[in-house]
């Protein structure tokens, strides 16, 4: 994907905040836990927070959270929702806080939009030494039939390289680091995965597939045709045809500490 593609992509959201608050999965404690284990203090920046689906979450483990997220219409909603948190227009390049000020930066669903040439030195101005960077992604378990067939019948732009297990660790292996030459700003990675299932019908995860990216950019005709499919798909499957089922998901986290 290219920068203008991924602009493309990225500012898609603002337009289905509310759908995308309602329906876009939080993420596993366990898996946000782990990302904080090495911390050095209690300080935590949501960076790119969107709707505050793992801001809400930050604020249950009882952490001192600030979110940051350049979209209008999402910090809206993350206000609406979270109105005790301290919430600031900003973006992972100009990050609206000062320097060594916050323990760890977390990125749910959203470190792959940044610019890390731009991000990473100003992710790495608001850490504190030995502060932590991680990534969060709620991700599908397509090791389980019926949701490899889903993946297929949806196509990249619904249940993309990053939406799986597998291609996951492949895909966001090198999110810290910056897509052009420059100095490495962070350690090693590590990558991890917590079980994370959700509860779902059809119509409510055809919702929540309609808030992907890749679909929300789609011409009209072509969007409607790809949720069709899935609609389709989910009707003539025993396990999702009829009422509530579990959608088999994992959170998978990326952790770098800052050099």
């Amino acid at each position: 994907m290219d920068q203008d593609e991924r602009l493309l992509h990225s500012s898609s959201f603002g337009a289905a905040a509310a759908a995308y608050a309602e329906h876009r999965p939080d993420y596993a404690r366990a898996a946000v836990r782990w990302a904080l284990e090495p911390a050095p203090g209690p300080r935590v920046l949501d960076l790119g927070a969107g709707t505050g689906k793992l801001t809400a979450t930050l604020v249950a483990l009882g952490v001192d959270v600030i979110a940051v997220e350049p979209d209008p219409a999402m910090l809206t909603e993350l206000r609406r929702t979270l109105p005790t948190v301290r919430s600031l227009p900003g973006s992972a390049e100009a990050i609206p806080l000062p320097d060594a000020s916050v323990d760890a930066v977390l990125a749910g669903n959203a470190m792959h939009w940044f610019d890390m040439a731009v991000a990473g030195p100003e992710i790495a101005r608001v850490l504190a030494p030995g502060g932590i960077l991680a990534g969060l992604w709620n991700v599908m378990d397509d090791g389980v039939e019926w949701v490899a067939g889903l993946a297929r019948v949806s196509g990249s732009a619904a249940i993309g390289p990053r939406d799986t297990p597998a291609s996951w660790r492949a895909e966001t292996a090198d999110a810290h680091l910056p897509k052009t030459e420059g100095t490495a700003r962070f350690g090693s990675p590590v990558q991890a995965e917590f079980p994370h299932g959700q509860r779902r019908t059809a119509a409510s995860l055809v919702a929540t597939l309609a808030t992907r990216a890749g679909v929300l950019v789609m011409p009209e005709q072509q969007q409607e045709a790809t949720l069709g499919r899935i609609r389709a798909f989910l009707a003539s499957r025993p396990e999702t045809a009829h009422g509530e089922f579990t959608l088999p998901m994992l959170t998978a986290v990326l952790r770098v500490r800052r050099l």
